[in-house]
């Protein structure tokens, strides 16, 4: 695994007897995670504000940042974005109007402890509750770091999940999360990949992760080995800000492109911290580079004492307006609201429909220029009609 400029300077300054053979070891970086005001006062310089919030902060969210990750982190900027998104705030103890602990709704979608059935062919098995660093809006922050076995679920409560699903056929795709289930040890994530894939009805099995961007010695040659073991296997990694864009983390997603696993990218759009147009554009050509193919942009789920993360919709269709035709269309994720009360995910889209003149639809491109799709409603089809009746008084 190389090291990067960031972490060699860390290193040296924090740990200069570590070797680097160790610095590289996932479990070392684990277990020297800073999850303190103590631990965290050694490397920043802390805020009143930052430093009210450490005192408290394993009462509502625990707090956890690997020591490769905090190399990352700009030790006299709190409104940094990378420190911004992992280093606690007052704030996360207001709850604001419609904030809620399970916004999304998923205890009541849960037949079985650990797993969210919403979607008809498709289940969210949440396989534990440990991350090795904390994001500070995590959508899942009433649930993670919270139980025993290091924060991983019991083999039993798998059972449980794996027994609903071999007796539920219509389930063709599993979604491994948690937690970060890439925090498991490689047995027993290869206990689970194997008794997924034993389910004849199971086709797709999906890995939901940010360790790449927070822990990327996990991605060991080993580990991608025992990976592509259980094709088709996707996985969905979780980058927040170009900043994540690292050689490490280049290291880690080739191995996993070179297993053969597609990479999704899945990024929330938060306040402050790349809520811009630029920003965004960095960070999705730059996954690009990496073979990560941009595939979400996540309105903040409204999360108990999220509100100072959380921009307005408005703002992510003007990031979404800068992005499309104005960069590869590779690069432009689908702009998504998961519907508060488990209404699912709803893509959002800038207006370019502008209206319907006869059997016109005006059409507007991402230079605001207007051009005309001609006898666009001439078909009897029921779509048609439906998509003319929403446009139609608009466009007189």
């Amino acid at each position: 695994m190389p090291i990067g400029s960031h972490s060699k300077t860390f290193k040296k300054k924090h740990f200069p007897q570590v070797s680097l053979s160790l610095w590289n070891d996932w479990h070392w970086q684990v277990q020297h995670r800073f999850r303190s005001l103590n631990g965290l006062s050694r490397i920043l310089h802390l805020t009143d504000a930052e430093k009210e919030a450490l005192r408290d902060a394993t009462s509502r969210f625990p707090v956890a940042i690997t020591p490769y990750y905090a190399s990352l982190l700009d030790a006299a900027d709190p409104a940094q974005p990378l420190r911004r998104s992992v280093v606690p705030l007052p704030q996360e103890w207001m709850r604001s109007p419609g904030e809620s602990d399970d916004p999304l709704g998923e205890d009541k979608d849960s037949p079985v402890p650990g797993l969210v059935h919403r979607y008809p062919d498709r289940v969210l098995f949440l396989v534990t509750g440990f991350c090795s660093t904390y994001c500070r809006y995590c959508t899942r922050s009433r649930v993670v770091g919270r139980h025993g076995a290091g924060g991983h679920s019991s083999r039993r409560q798998w059972e449980k999940a794996l027994d609903y699903i071999q007796a539920t056929p219509a389930v063709r795709d599993v979604l491994i999360s948690g937690g970060d289930p890439l925090t498991l040890a490689d047995d027993a994530l290869g206990w689970l990949l194997g008794r997924l894939r034993a389910i004849r009805h199971v086709e797709v099995i999906r890995i939901g992760t940010k360790v790449p961007a927070v822990l990327p010695q996990r991605i060991t040659r080993d580990l991608a080995r025992l990976l592509r073991r259980f094709h088709p296997l996707w996985m969905s990694l979780h980058f927040t800000h170009p900043d994540e864009l690292t050689p490490e983390t280049t290291e880690a997603c080739a191995r996993l492109a070179d297993a053969g696993i597609p990479l999704g990218s899945q990024t929330v759009l938060l306040k402050g911290i790349n809520d811009d147009i630029q920003t965004m554009k960095d960070l999705f050509q730059g996954l690009m580079r990496l073979r990560v193919r941009p595939y979400y942009l996540y309105q903040c789920d409204p999360i108990s004492g999220s509100a100072h993360f959380r921009t307005t919709i408005r703002r992510g269709l003007e990031i979404m307006d800068g992005l499309r035709g104005h960069t590869s269309g590779y690069a432009v994720p689908s702009y998504v609201v998961d519907a508060p009360g488990g209404g699912g995910k709803i893509p959002l889209l800038p207006d370019y429909v502008q209206g319907v003149e006869g059997d016109d639809l005006v059409l507007r491109n991402y230079e605001h220029r207007l051009f005309r799709y001609p006898k666009a409603f001439e078909a009897p089809a029921e779509p048609c009609r439906v998509v003319r009746g929403a446009f139609s008084e608009r466009g007189r």
